[in-house]
């Protein structure tokens, strides 16, 4: 997976994924997530996660944009941020460079 094909954000009660998964299948994916992240957490896989996911296929570059923006921008229309780039539970927290 590189970079400029993913993104997350991580709200109160679910989070958001964008991500292209090369040598498996989504469903694949996502499995891997939800059972590392349980693993880590020392908890089974139903106390945590809810069964299933969506996923939505993403046409051209511009439509990853698109939705990329869209998936930051999600913490500030919820009014847990001022901008996408103050919150720490997201990928465009990352991608600010560090003041040297």
């Amino acid at each position: 997976m590189c970079i400029r094909d993913s993104g997350y954000t991580v709200m109160p009660d679910h989070v958001h994924l964008l991500l292209t998964p090369h040598k498996m299948r989504l469903d694949q994916a996502v499995h891997l997530i939800k059972t590392g992240f349980s693993y880590r957490l020392d908890g089974e896989l139903a106390e945590i996660w809810e069964p299933g996911f969506k996923g939505y296929s993403i046409a051209n570059l511009h439509d990853l944009n698109f939705v990329r923006e869209y998936l930051y921008q999600l913490p500030v229309r919820a009014h847990l941020t001022p901008s996408a780039e103050l919150y720490p539970y997201s990928s465009a927290y990352r991608s600010v460079p560090v003041a040297s």
